[in-house]
């Protein structure tokens, strides 16, 4: 496969003492929010914002904590050697090493980026078309978060959405919320979660197909991806660029959530009241400010992954 040979300048060399560093930073970043998730599940509790990014999304906690530099570095010293059995992890043979600037024998492990590009090209290509595709199209802040209320409506009639939390305004009082504004959701994963009866109030039809065309940088769930695509291309991304996703993500799902139709005060969470004039252009406020944040996220996503992305070539995604 052509542009994967691996050529690491001696600036990309790291230590031991300094990746080593590095992992230890990450642990303790990961733990803030990994450890108090772990001890609620022990106990049986739940946290309506808190647990979201360790039940919605697939990436576990133990599998968040490892940490790796990303595509085009090498990590060297005997520590290194226990990562070459990692899933896309390698060895360096003696030319690779030479091409480091390491001495003949020495230990040092780096992606594997024949074995990533082989098994995560459909999921590289995606990638590719969701974060630019996103990235280029304008930003709508116009949905004042109705998704979430969406999720609810006439709930009375179907399977009950985190039945141990109390809506805000009581059933009837979300369900005239719904019927008095415009629902114009663009996030697929947010409109499949619609009760059936909201459905055809969504002046959009975004579904997976038409994904890669319908996702805009205003959208909280869409920046909230940003997270599922960094881990999904784990470990060719550092990690501390996955955890900057996720932190985002933990923050724009607290604002989903004071924005939603729960009653979240006793959660330490106090509600957005996007049904009033002023709660709507609170959310309107963070909206914008997530987004520039989102953008630029993407924008190193982006610039991390153009080694990979430049190995695909010019092939779209089918």
């Amino acid at each position: 496969m052509a542009g994967t040979a691996l050529t690491i300048p001696a600036a990309q060399v790291l230590p031991s003492t300094d990746w080593r560093e590095r992992e230890a930073a990450h642990v303790r970043r990961v733990r803030r929010y990994a450890d108090p998730y772990l001890a609620r599940r022990s106990a049986g509790r739940k946290h309506p914002v808190e647990d979201f990014l360790f039940t919605y999304y697939t990436q576990k906690p133990g599998q968040l904590l490892r940490w790796h530099p990303g595509d085009g570095v090498v990590l060297s010293g005997t520590e290194a050697a226990a990562r070459k059995d990692w899933k896309y992890y390698k060895a360096l043979d003696g030319g690779e090493l030479a091409s480091a600037g390491l001495p003949p024998g020495s230990t040092a492990v780096a992606l594997d980026r024949r074995s990533f590009l082989a098994e995560r090209r459909e999921a590289l290509l995606f990638a590719r078309i969701i974060l630019a595709g996103t990235a280029a199209r304008p930003a709508q802040f116009g949905c004042f978060g109705l998704h979430e209320w969406a999720m609810v409506y006439r709930q009375e009639k179907f399977e009950l959405r985190h039945e141990y939390l109390k809506l805000r305004l009581g059933g009837a009082g979300t369900d005239r919320v719904v019927e008095d504004n415009r629902i114009r959701c663009s996030h697929f994963d947010a409109f499949r979660f619609y009760t059936p009866d909201a459905v055809p109030l969504n002046e959009l039809s975004p579904s997976r197909e038409n994904q890669r065309t319908t996702e805009q940088p205003g959208c909280l769930h869409a920046n909230m991806d940003l997270y599922k695509w960094a881990y999904k291309l784990s470990p060719a991304l550092p990690s501390e660029l996955v955890m900057d996703c996720f932190e985002l993500s933990w923050r724009v799902r607290a604002m989903d959530m004071q924005a939603s139709p729960y009653d979240l005060t006793d959660w330490g969470y106090p509600a957005i009241p996007i049904e009033t004039p002023g709660g709507k252009a609170a959310y309107v406020e963070q909206q914008r400010a997530f987004s520039a944040e989102a953008q630029e996220l993407r924008g190193r996503l982006m610039a991390a992954l153009a080694p990979l992305f430049g190995s695909l070539g010019t092939e779209t995604e089918r």
